[in-house]
């Protein structure tokens, strides 16, 4: 278990530290190439859902052949995005390397394919927690990268630092070995009981799978718009550069405290989960309305985001903690990628609007507005959500 801890915590430090700096590079790459801020955030919405399209069959191949071989491909396909993203000469290039590449290499090295892995070796007693524990590593990659990121930008230019980060997230390829699974030897399966498509259909009809598709979507739109647009955000009101950069590591250091904390509360109530994900919910909108109303300031941005990041990426192990309890760990890659999908729309959204939205009216107060009202609809709907595990008639094996 702690083998698998370290590497799957390793290797979504690398892969979601890298990714939640893009923020950093959206004012360097639009004022060097002559971009519009909507052209840079449509390639990073491209790569949100991407990520989402990807991961669903991304799920479905590590379920069946293991997470080894799948992190191999994803570390070379996010070296070669990120490759792409730092010589890209016209913004199609730029969308489709950041965009759809990038996309497809965090499908395969982050979440859903490490969930997997936990859900199969670590005991059900145990499995909330762990996946706690690995979304604190996410978080921790967040508080660790962002400042590198933002040092080597300013220390070696935007380019370059793409570089930098394409071989470090070849060391994905190393931890991969650490998350072998006995069960996939020879590319063999485990036996199922369930085919596919029966998974499919059982999770689809079931109201409580619909709920956590809901509010995981208000989930991807609130974090990617902050993620991406809070550095143009503070600049515009004159803020430095540093604040931002302080900010998003605040981020990622208080999301270390928030999804520990969420996963041992989902492991201590197994039956009372939904209340904690609706708590998560209303307080993204209650924290970012006062943001609002305080006069902006530095002190400001950095309780703003500490808070939110103790809120950040809290409903991840509990999102998918859920769906293990409800439908079993059989498909459990799989039926997190279609969840991770929802989630990725929104993020799309998220990013996306902010961009369009400043380039109609100069400002991002709708998109701050509509963040509110989706974190008060994810509080609600995820209140009816059935956690107890489905009782199923025997079926014939797959």
């Amino acid at each position: 278990m702690l083998q698998v801890l370290l590497c799957g915590g390793m290797v979504v430090t690398l892969a979601m530290g890298i990714r939640h700096g893009f923020g950093l590079w959206l004012l360097p790459i639009t004022q060097d190439m002559g971009w519009t801020r909507e052209s840079f955030s449509l390639a990073i919405a491209i790569q949100n859902l991407s990520w989402g399209i990807f991961g669903i069959f991304v799920g479905m191949i590590a379920d069946r052949i293991g997470a080894f071989k799948v992190l191999i491909c994803g570390s070379v396909l996010y070296a070669l995005g990120l490759i792409g993203m730092a010589l890209s000469p016209s913004t199609l290039m730029f969308a489709l390397t950041t965009g759809v590449v990038i996309g497809a290499a965090q499908a395969g090295t982050t979440y859903a394919v490490i969930y997997g892995v936990l859900g199969r070796q670590i005991p059900a007693a145990r499995r909330s927690w762990a996946m706690g524990v690995t979304a604190a590593a996410g978080s921790f990659g967040q508080f660790f990268m962002v400042p590198v990121e933002g040092t080597l930008i300013a220390q070696f230019g935007w380019s370059n630092a793409l570089l930098i980060l394409a071989a470090m997230a070849l060391i994905i390829c190393v931890l991969a070995f650490g998350l072998r699974e006995p069960g996939f030897t020879g590319g063999a399966a485990p036996k199922r009981e369930q085919t596919i498509g029966h998974a499919l259909k059982e999770a689809w009809t079931n109201p409580s799978f619909v709920l956590l598709l809901a509010g995981y979507f208000v989930c991807g739109f609130q974090v990617m718009f902050i993620g991406v647009h809070m550095p143009s955000y503070l600049k515009d009101f004159g803020m430095a550069p540093h604040v931002a950069s302080i900010g998003l590591a605040l981020v990622g250091l208080f999301n270390i405290f928030g999804t520990y904390l969420a996963g041992n509360l989902g492991q201590k109530y197994p039956m009372h989960k939904r209340y904690v994900l609706s708590g998560i919910y209303g307080m993204r909108s209650v924290i970012t309305v006062l943001f609002l109303l305080m006069p902006l300031t530095e002190w400001s941005v950095y309780i703003f985001t500490a808070a939110m990041g103790f809120l950040w990426l809290s409903t991840v192990p509990l999102t998918n903690a859920t769906i293990a309890q409800i439908f079993g760990v059989q498909h459990l890659s799989m039926l997190g990628g279609f969840v991770f999908f929802s989630h990725q729309i929104g993020s799309f959204m998220g990013v996306w609007l902010g961009g369009y939205l400043y380039d109609m009216n100069g400002n991002y107060d709708m998109v701050w507005y509509l963040s509110i009202a989706l974190g008060i609809f994810a509080a609600l709907v995820n209140l009816p959500v059935r956690e107890a595990a489905l009782v199923r008639q025997p079926t014939a094996s797959a």
